[in-house]
């Protein structure tokens, strides 16, 4: 599902809501979550899972078209970690 699936979705089941209300919503919601793992906070929501940074230190790796050795700097990537309730729903 595409971020305008996901307003579209919601547009659809909610008919009381203007789709730009719901566009903007959608939105602002996809940023503070995005602020708030820059900033290298949790991100916690009840039943459906938790958003958090994991750190990959760095390593060497290998260039695939000509085989050298590269140096790959450590980074933090985000990781999803899904609730009880959400698997539990994929699982039926």
């Amino acid at each position: 599902m595409t971020k305008s699936e996901l307003i579209q979705s919601l547009v659809a089941s909610q008919p009381q809501l203007d789709q730009r209300d719901v566009e903007l919503a959608v939105k602002g919601l996809l940023e503070c979550m995005s602020n708030a793992l820059q900033a290298g906070e949790r991100i916690e929501v009840r039943g459906f899972g938790s958003f958090c940074l994991h750190h990959r230190p760095a390593r060497l790796g290998r260039n695939p078209k000509t085989g050298m050795s590269v140096q790959v700097p450590d980074r933090r990537v985000p990781h999803f970690k899904p609730g009880k309730e959400l698997r539990e729903r994929v699982d039926q």
